[in-house]
């Protein structure tokens, strides 16, 4: 088991990797919507899910794999009316047809109030 870290991405906030990779999987933490670059995060669901997103694939670029080797996303959002925009958002990243496993769930708070971080799971 090895930790994964890249500067592509935002600094984990907290005692946790960025990712674990195994032998067969890679296990991407909670990504909130935090540009590495500037330190922000965008204001509108579709920004943020965008963001979010962008930083779990430069994750798992870092570890060999691709968002075409993702099988399992959580998203979470601080409010589910935002369902449908970040759905929109979301399709962009994946395949039609090829799509992961997903769950999706309202949560009553997010770290630095962000409106969605999604963590995934993929395949080496």
């Amino acid at each position: 088991m090895n930790s994964i870290t890249t500067a592509d991405a935002p600094s984990a906030i907290g005692p946790y990797s960025q990712a674990i990779k195994t032998d067969q999987l890679v296990f991407v933490s909670g990504q909130l919507p935090i540009d590495p670059a500037t330190g922000q995060m965008p204001e509108t669901i579709a920004e943020q899910t965008r963001q979010s997103l962008t930083n779990a694939r430069a994750i798992l670029e870092a570890t060999g794999t691709t968002m075409e080797k993702v099988v399992k996303t959580t998203v979470f959002l601080s409010d589910m009316n935002n369902f449908s925009a970040m759905n929109d958002v979301y399709g962009t990243f994946f395949k039609e047809g090829n799509y992961p496993a997903r769950s999706a769930v309202q949560v009553a708070r997010l770290p630095k109030d962000a409106l969605v971080e999604i963590e995934v799971i993929a395949e080496r």
